[in-house]
C-alpha cells in the first residue's frame, strides 16, 4: 500500500514546527504545471508574427503582431472553438487528433427553438478559455491537435435531409481517426450522429450514456422523428443495443409517457438525480461503465445541457429544475471518459436566444474541454492509430426492429 503524499506546511516558520499534512490537488498541479511542454504556444506565436506581421514599434512585447493570430486577445479573431484552425478542406481531418463540427439544427425542435444557434454561442464563449486547466494539468495545446471542421450543412424544416447530411458528415470524420466533437442542434441530431458512426462499426458495437432530464425515447412526435425521438431510432441499428444504453439524470415533469414505455419494453438503464446522489457519484459511475460496455466495443457520450439543474443552464429548450449540479455532471463525465473508450461526444440543446450571459453556452464549452483533458489523462488522446473498432469502409447501418 503506498503512502500518502505530503508536502510541509507553507503557514510554517520554523522547521522544527513543520508538520507533514495531505498533498492537496493544488500543489500536484503545480508541480505538473512544470511538466508540460511550450512548444505548441511558441509555434503560435512564431505563426502569430509571420501571418499577422510584427507588432507597432512602440510595443515592448515582440511576441504580440499586428493582426491577431491565436488565442489572445481573447475579444479578439474569429471565433472557432477554442480559436483552433478552421480547416476548410474537410478531407484532412485525419491529420488532426480531435475534429470539433457545428450541427446547426433546430427543426426537431417541439417547442423553444433557437438552438440552430447552439454552435455560434459555444464557440464564441469558448474563445474565453485558454487551453491548459490547473487541476487536471493538461494543456491541450500541447498535448494534441484540434481542427474547427466548421457546420454540417442541414436543411430547414427537413428532418430526414438533415439527418442524412449529418450521417454522411459524422461517418467521414469517425473514419478518418480523428475524435469527433459534435456542438447541437437540438437532440434530434442523437439519431443521425450515431447512425454515422455504426456506418464504420463493421460487426462491432457501440455503448450510449446519455446525461439528461428527458429519456427522448418516443418513436415518433407530432408525427415525425423530432428531439424527443432519437434513442428509439438509434437502439433500432444492431450496432447500438438498447441493452447499452444508460440515461442519467432522468426526472422532472417533462419525460413523456410513451417513451417511458419503450424504456421498459427495451430494458435500457436509467438512473434519475435522487438514484445518482443516494447511490453516490462513483457507483453511479460503475453502474454507467457496467451497463455501456457489456459487450461493446466503445461508447459515445451524448450530453444534453439540460441535465443540469435549470438554474444553471437556463439557454435550452427545456429546462427542468431539480437536475444535476455542474460539479456532480462533470464529476460523472469525467470518471466514465477516463475509464471507458470513448469514440465520440456530442453537446446539444444549448438555445443563446433564451441563454443570459453566456453561461449555458460556457457550461457546454466546460464539458467539451473537460472531456478532451480526460481522454488525454487515460491515454486515448493522442491516437498513436485508429482504434480496432473504426471499419475503413462505410455500410449501410442495419436496423433489427
Amino acid at each position: 500500500m503506498t503512502e500518502e503524499p505530503t508536502f510541509q506546511n507553507p503557514n510554517s516558520h520554523s522547521s522544527n514546527n513543520s508538520q507533514p499534512i495531505r498533498a492537496t490537488e493544488a500543489s500536484r498541479a503545480l508541480e505538473r504545471e512544470a511538466q508540460l511542454p511550450m512548444t505548441g504556444w511558441q509555434q503560435e506565436v512564431s505563426k502569430g508574427l509571420e501571418y499577422g506581421l510584427e507588432g507597432a514599434d512602440s510595443i515592448q512585447d515582440r511576441s504580440i503582431p499586428t493582426f491577431s493570430r491565436g488565442e489572445l486577445p481573447h475579444y479578439a479573431g474569429i471565433n472557432t472553438f477554442l480559436k483552433a484552425p478552421y480547416l476548410e478542406d474537410v478531407r484532412q481531418v485525419g491529420n488532426y487528433d480531435v475534429a470539433v463540427v457545428g450541427v446547426p439544427h433546430d427543426s426537431g425542435t417541439t417547442y423553444r427553438p433557437g438552438t440552430r444557434f447552439g454552435p455560434q454561442g459555444i464557440r464564441r464563449i469558448s474563445a474565453l478559455y485558454s487551453p491548459y486547466n490547473f487541476e487536471l494539468g493538461v494543456d491541450l495545446r500541447e498535448q494534441i491537435t484540434i481542427c474547427d471542421a466548421g457546420d454540417i450543412f442541414t436543411i430547414p424544416a427537413n428532418n430526414e435531409k438533415s439527418f442524412d447530411q449529418i450521417s454522411k458528415g459524422i461517418a467521414h470524420i469517425f473514419s478518418s481517426g480523428a475524435f469527433p466533437i459534435i456542438l447541437g442542434g437540438d437532440h434530434s441530431i442523437g439519431y443521425p450522429t450515431v447512425r454515422g458512426i455504426c456506418r464504420h462499426l463493421g460487426d462491432k458495437k457501440v455503448g450510449i450514456i446519455h446525461f439528461d432530464r428527458h429519456v427522448d425515447t418516443q418513436e415518433t412526435d407530432l408525427d415525425e422523428r423530432m428531439h424527443t425521438c432519437p434513442w428509439f431510432h438509434a437502439t433500432n441499428i444492431k450496432n447500438a443495443p438498447p441493452q447499452n444504453l444508460v440515461q442519467l439524470g432522468i426526472g422532472g415533469w417533462q419525460v413523456p409517457r410513451q417513451g417511458v414505455k419503450v424504456c421498459r419494453e427495451r430494458a435500457t438503464n436509467i438512473l434519475t438525480v435522487t438514484d445518482i446522489t443516494e447511490m453516490g457519484l462513483d457507483a453511479a459511475v460503475e453502474f454507467a461503465l457496467e451497463r455501456a460496455l457489456d459487450g461493446t466495443d466503445c461508447v459515445y457520450i451524448s450530453f444534453d445541457i439540460d441535465c443540469i439543474d435549470a438554474g444553471f443552464v437556463p439557454g435550452t429548450g427545456w429546462p427542468e429544475p431539480g437536475g444535476l449540479l455542474p460539479r456532480e455532471a462533470l464529476y460523472l463525465l469525467g470518471k466514465i471518459v477516463q475509464r471507458a473508450p470513448v469514440c465520440g461526444l456530442e453537446v446539444v440543446e444549448v438555445s443563446p436566444p433564451y441563454d443570459i450571459s453566456d453561461i449555458t453556452a460556457l457550461m457546454a464549452t466546460r464539458v467539451i474541454c473537460d472531456t478532451m483533458a480526460h481522454l488525454v489523462l487515460s491515454g486515448q488522446l493522442p491516437r498513436k492509430e485508429k482504434p480496432y473498432y473504426i471499419h475503413p469502409e462505410a455500410q449501410p447501418e442495419l436496423v433489427v426492429r
